[in-house]
């Protein structure tokens, strides 16, 4: 679902998925899959407890769910989704990302979701997909030999904290959560008021 957005700004490289998708000069060089073994018993815990779900095997904006309960509990547009009758996750050898339906605090309740990666994006359901964005950095400048220390990367919500690490340049958006601050190297304005912007410039960029 990014690359269209890659296209627009007139990029041919990005990290993607949760930092487990790499893409170099518009190809996709692969996404790693979410442990099988975890995502089965997550999903089986669903079903005995009554909980609507959905999957991605596949790599479209597209999510599978077993039957209409995922989008009457959500009634969510995010995605195209579509009904395959008996869906089973055990059927398909590589899962990429899960649908768990239910508000907060539902994903503090299920036992199989403390193996995985989650993050709740909307009210209705969360995402279990990966969390390592550091990870894809890596691969991404390791594939053109770059130095590391010549990364910059911004973040504003937990889903980043996985990527302020040494030894790139770590900044904050103005309207970050507390925890990302204490680990930034510099904090700028805040997303909509020129926040990339403004941190480009103080760091001498152009």
């Amino acid at each position: 679902m990014a690359v269209d957005y890659m296209h627009e700004l007139g990029f041919h490289n990005m990290v993607s998925d949760g930092g487990y998708g790499v893409t170099i000069q518009d190809e996709l060089l692969g996404i790693e899959p979410l442990p099988k073994e975890d995502i089965v018993a997550l999903i089986d815990e669903c079903k005995e407890k009554g909980i609507p779900w959905g999957i991605s095997f596949e790599n479209t904006p597209i999510r599978y769910v077993p039957d209409n309960s995922f989008m009457e509990a959500t009634s969510d547009d995010y995605m195209e989704t579509t009904v395959i009758p008996g869906l089973d996750p055990r059927n398909y050898p590589e899962i990429y990302k899960a649908f768990i339906a239910g508000e907060y605090p539902l994903e503090e309740e299920l036992t199989a979701l403390k193996k995985l990666p989650y993050v709740r994006w909307h009210k209705e359901y969360f995402f279990v997909e990966p969390s390592d964005k550091a990870y894809g950095i890596k691969k991404i400048m390791d594939h053109f030999h770059a130095d590391y220390k010549d990364a910059v990367v911004f973040g504003d919500a937990m889903n980043d904290i996985s990527m302020f690490q040494d030894p790139w340049t770590k900044v904050a958006m103005g309207n970050a959560i507390p925890e990302l601050k204490e680990l930034a190297d510099y904090v700028t304005t805040d997303v909509a008021d020129d926040g990339i912007y403004n941190a480009c410039e103080h760091l001498g960029l152009f």
